[in-house]
């Protein structure tokens, strides 16, 4: 059975710091794309940072570009997020998604609060 488990969420004040981690089973993790998307209140899931299998190709929206950082151990089948300079537009709800051809496996989020 497939699993896609997202921890490190918090409350964080503006310019700091959290890692968000995903921890995969049930598939060939080294196989898939890896993706973090997130979900603010009223607005639409958007993709914000994406590696390929081999860590090789690397792509972030702008809006998050310069501050995070995406990255994955293959063989701990973990994928991360480090956040750094925060912003309380980064609030939302923060997924871990696998893709790989018609696969599309899903987290249940992990909340992310930026505020004073």
């Amino acid at each position: 059975q497939v699993h896609l488990v997202e921890s490190g969420g918090a409350l964080v004040q503006p310019g700091g710091s959290l890692t968000l981690s995903c921890a995969a089973s049930g598939f060939t993790f080294s196989r898939y794309a890896m993706n973090w998307y997130r979900q603010a209140p009223g607005k639409e899931r958007e993709l914000i940072a994406a590696i390929n299998a081999g860590s090789t190709i690397i792509n972030y929206a702008d809006s998050v570009k310069g501050r995070f950082a995406i990255s994955r151990d293959n063989a701990k089948k973990m994928l991360y997020l480090q956040m750094n300079g925060l912003k309380p537009e980064d609030t939302a709800v923060y997924f871990c998604n696998g893709r790989l051809v018609s696969n599309n496996y899903w987290g249940q989020g992990t909340q992310v609060t930026v505020s004073s």
